[in-house]
């Protein structure tokens, strides 16, 4: 029978799917973060929000029920796409076609599958502070279970990236001519997604014990993400300059966007258990620079990434056009990212160090510039769930290089 939806042909970037929808909910939970008091606690949970709730004018009501309808929204969506991948993905495998793709550059590929597990849990677990009354009291808990959890994901990182290693530096086959992406930092990614999942506990337990073992699990999950992403961005660009870029994998030229978030904030969480439990403070001027320089960063990439899609005309042929790539997926999860660490930027960064007045309208115009970016990326996440998962219609599918 012939594929009669892109989806029918299936590659583990789809796993990206329910990374995008994942990365949602948790733009979601930066309203709440940063609009709903949570005194004493570095995230707002579900008696702060319900308490914002009850003594809040109409339109903070409303924003709070516009946030817990994202957040229960696409972590549903984040925990569906996850298992039909799961259940496609362990058919794959029994194919012809996953003994062949072994054996190519894309077998890298396969940490979507760590990541998108990691993005799962940190879902959940937010899902868990602004639903679960009463959680706070037990979180001490289940840091030991997030850790145990995350710990595991990693051994799967490690042994599936370790495959990947082991045949290309003792049978060699890389082809640098099909490198000419940043599909090889997907790993990095990966392994970043782990740390900051495991640097939680470092923002949040009480316990200096938890708070130290997260340290140092996440600053081993963050120099493993530095050494491939500098490796793989190095060799990326050089098979540009070489061979140009191709279409399909040109979202992934913006990958660097979202691992800018996640570096970020597992560096802020680290930084933040050091204060608390080890003397070691930053201040509001520290976090305003760092984060400064974590946003630019995004900055340059997205307007690489647009200058290389505008080229290729990328939209026209994939987005809205009759050709589809599962590598259109990979464009979510900048925007995600670049929505995440604005908000952070603005509230931790310009409104700490009183650059910016907290709802004035230099305030407004900057949180509306991450609000589109949201806008936009819930928008996409429909259009290509549609493409690639809704009715069959005429449609060239381009598989996954």
């Amino acid at each position: 029978m012939n594929p009669t939806r892109p989806s029918d042909t299936y590659s583990p970037m789809y796993f990206l799917s329910s990374l995008g929808a994942g990365g949602l909910s948790v733009t979601f939970f930066m309203w709440l973060m940063f609009w709903v008091p949570h005194p004493g606690r570095t995230v707002p949970i579900f008696e702060d929000i319900l308490a914002a709730f009850q003594t809040g004018s109409p339109l903070k009501q409303a924003m709070i029920l516009g946030a817990l309808a994202g957040i229960a929204l696409f972590v549903v969506l984040n925990l569906k796409s996850l298992i039909w991948n799961l259940s496609h993905f362990s058919a794959w495998k029994r194919t012809e076609a996953y003994q062949k793709f072994l054996k190519t550059n894309a077998q890298s590929q396969l940490m979507a599958l760590p990541l998108a597990l990691a993005m799962s849990v940190n879902g959940l677990f937010i899902a868990g502070l602004v639903f679960v009354p009463g959680l706070w009291n037990v979180v001490e808990y289940l840091f030991p279970l997030a850790l145990t959890a995350f710990v595991a994901i990693a051994v799967l990182a490690f042994r599936l990236y370790g495959d990947f290693l082991g045949r290309i530096k003792v049978e060699g086959g890389f082809n640098h001519a099909a490198n000419n992406s940043f599909g090889q930092i997907l790993p990095a990614f990966a392994f970043a997604m782990v740390g900051v999942g495991m640097a939680a506990p470092a923002a949040m337990s009480a316990s200096a014990t938890v708070v130290g073992l997260s340290i140092v699990a996440s600053t081993f999950l963050m120099i493993t993400a530095a050494l491939i992403a500098g490796v793989a961005l190095i060799l990326g660009i050089r098979s540009m300059l070489d061979h140009g870029t191709n279409a399909e994998t040109a979202p992934t030229l913006m990958i660097l966007i979202p691992l800018m978030t996640i570096l970020g904030i597992l560096m802020m969480r680290q930084s933040h258990g050091l204060g608390v439990q080890f003397e070691n403070h930053s201040t509001d001027a520290d976090t305003f620079l760092f984060l400064a320089r974590m946003v630019s960063i995004q900055v340059v990439f997205a307007l690489f990434g647009w200058l290389i899609l505008s080229r290729h005309n990328y939209g026209k042929r994939f987005l809205w056009g009759r050709e589809t790539s599962v590598m259109s997926y990979a464009l979510v999860c900048p925007g995600v990212g670049f929505v995440v660490l604005m908000q952070f930027f603005i509230h931790k960064g310009l409104v700490a160090v009183h650059l910016v007045d907290k709802f004035s309208p230099a305030y407004w115009a900057l949180v509306g510039i991450a609000l589109a970016v949201q806008a936009a990326m819930i928008g996409l996440v429909f259009v290509l769930n549609r493409r690639h998962f809704g009715t069959p219609r005429a449609m060239a599918a381009v598989p996954a290089e």
